[in-house]
């Protein structure tokens, strides 16, 4: 079995707003690059400190490290700003986009700085630049313009998140705009199988067993804010009941 392609190649993973352990790393002056989630996704849902990410950037430029943004699922006006990093006001070397790029459409780019000099040859796609692709790409652009959908994402999921808080059974919410993560007081596995099989509502899984990844559409609107939160509501209730039968003996 072919390994993945990452662990064909020296690399280090640090904790994240750690910033001892980034200088340590970067001090060596032997680190290519520097590789960060503007939201951390299926890790669960963690936002990077704005303070963490802009000394991160000082330290990559201070050691000539490359910073690369992954905006794969953060970006696009998920975080409620084009771009998550955007909340801490850096600038990266590259950033890479995928997913909402082209609403569904596959498709994904890479963002270079333009300290990265242009030549013929330095970049090459197989299926790069076809016509539908741009088409795709430009019409997601000028939907999120004009129905102001980044906008509509941040204050969106300021309600869905305050919704959210009122379940005791919530320890904690986390993320930005349309990228939240609930984590529950349990093991969410069969909470999240009843609310897709009863309520057609689905969620993401996250390596954090009690985390369920909650990630709407930028078009979220009142009534679906409305019958999630009663989906949410039923399925705690029902599981709730089916502990407490299980506890009353049988006989």
């Amino acid at each position: 079995m072919t390994a993945p392609i990452n662990m064909g190649f020296e690399r280090v993973f640090l904790p994240m707003n750690d910033l001892e352990s980034a200088q340590a790393e970067l001090s060596k002056g032997d680190v290519c690059a520097v590789v960060i989630e503007g939201i951390q996704g299926i890790g669960g849902i963690y936002v990077p400190d704005a303070t963490y990410l802009q000394n991160l950037a000082a330290l990559c430029k201070k050691y000539g490290t490359v910073l690369i943004l992954d905006e794969i699922q953060s970006g696009y006006g998920r975080s409620g700003k084009f771009f998550a990093h955007q909340y801490a006001g850096i600038q990266a070397d590259l950033v890479t986009v995928a997913k909402g790029m082209g609403n569904g459409f596959p498709m994904g780019g890479v963002l270079i700085s333009p300290d990265f000099k242009a030549k013929h040859g330095l970049l090459g796609t197989t299926f790069g630049g076809t016509q539908l692709a741009c088409a795709a790409g430009l019409a997601v652009l000028e939907i999120i313009e004009n129905e102001s959908l980044i906008e509509n994402a941040a204050k969106r999921g300021e309600e869905l998140k305050a919704a959210l808080s009122q379940f005791e059974e919530v320890k904690e919410i986390r993320g930005m705009g349309c990228m939240i993560g609930v984590e529950m007081k349990f093991p969410v596995a069969p909470f999240r199988k009843k609310l897709i099989d009863e309520f057609a509502v689905f969620t993401g899984s996250s390596t954090q067993p009690n985390t369920v990844r909650i990630l709407p559409p930028l078009s979220l609107g009142n009534a679906e804010i409305e019958y999630f939160i009663n989906a949410f509501d039923n399925c705690l209730q029902a599981l709730k009941m089916n502990k407490q039968n299980e506890t009353i003996p049988i006989g």
